[in-house]
């Protein structure tokens, strides 16, 4: 614990946990996180959006802060837009991968996010869009032209395998050589090896002199898990994915129903 607070770090995941179904920010989860702020807690978004896809939404609700985006890729300062850290994915190992991939399974839909400020997301004709948003997207012809440069993660989809059956299969069959998670529908990313939430989230921490025992981190999807095993305290929206409940260290609302604000305004007051 932070100066007698009960978590110095409010950690929280974007989609499905801060955002509600409008991609807003509730008046009562702006008032939940004003008050943690105001007793003198420090609140990060840990997203797994680029900072460019990220942005857009960072703007329409107002958040200046520190962003841990990327799924750990990026620490972005978001009201100087100026990028902390950044890592990137060896694009001949996102390649190998890729082969070793679907010389098994079969042609996949990809979409690569790029590095960067400006990183925009290309993405192969037969990758379907399962979010909206201002998503930076950019339709390419071929695979080879998705690495032409850096790039933070490659996007993977099958014609027929569930998010879980193909996240499953990729870390099976090519888990050393790339991170595999599950971000939301159609989002079954590869990341550079090692990279979680939770090495960005530490960074980030670090900048602002926290530690893992100060912080409560907020989540729904399977990528909040290592984020989830490194904070002190792991709270998981009502309807997040099992894999996630089932390291929580608590389950709240949904994000529909204010689920941050009624742990905050619990702690807080």
């Amino acid at each position: 614990m932070t100066s007698g607070l009960p978590y110095g770090l409010v950690a929280t995941d974007l989609d499905g946990t801060l955002l509600t179904p409008e991609e807003t920010v509730s008046p009562r989860t702006q008032a939940a996180l004003a008050t943690a702020t105001a007793a003198g807690a420090t609140h990060i978004i840990v997203t797994g959006r680029s900072a460019s896809w990220a942005r857009p939404v960072f703007e329409e609700i107002g958040y200046t802060g520190t962003a841990v985006c990327s799924q750990g890729a990026q620490v972005y300062d978001a009201g100087a837009h100026k990028l902390l850290t950044s890592m990137t994915l060896d694009r001949k190992v996102a390649q190998l991968a890729l082969a070793k991939l679907e010389a098994e399974l079969g042609p996949l839909a990809v979409a690569a996010g790029q590095d960067g400020l400006a990183g925009l997301i290309l993405a192969l004709h037969s990758y379907r869009l399962e979010m909206g948003g201002d998503l930076p997207l950019q339709r390419v012809g071929t695979s080879a032209e998705l690495f032409e440069e850096p790039i933070s993660k490659l996007y993977i989809q099958h014609p027929e395998l569930t998010d879980n059956q193909l996240a499953d299969a990729a870390r099976r069959m090519v888990g050393d050589l790339t991170g595999v998670t599950m971000a939301g529908p159609g989002l079954v990313e590869l990341l550079p090896l090692g990279l979680s939430k939770a090495t960005g989230l530490a960074i980030a921490a670090r900048r602002l002199g926290l530690r893992a025992k100060d912080t409560i981190a907020f989540g729904d999807m399977p990528n909040d898990i290592p984020m989830f095993q490194w904070a002190a305290h792991s709270v998981a929206m009502a309807g997040a994915h099992q894999e996630l409940l089932a390291v929580a260290d608590e389950v709240t609302a949904s994000n529909a129903a204010d689920g941050v604000a009624l742990v905050l305004e619990r702690l807080y007051g």
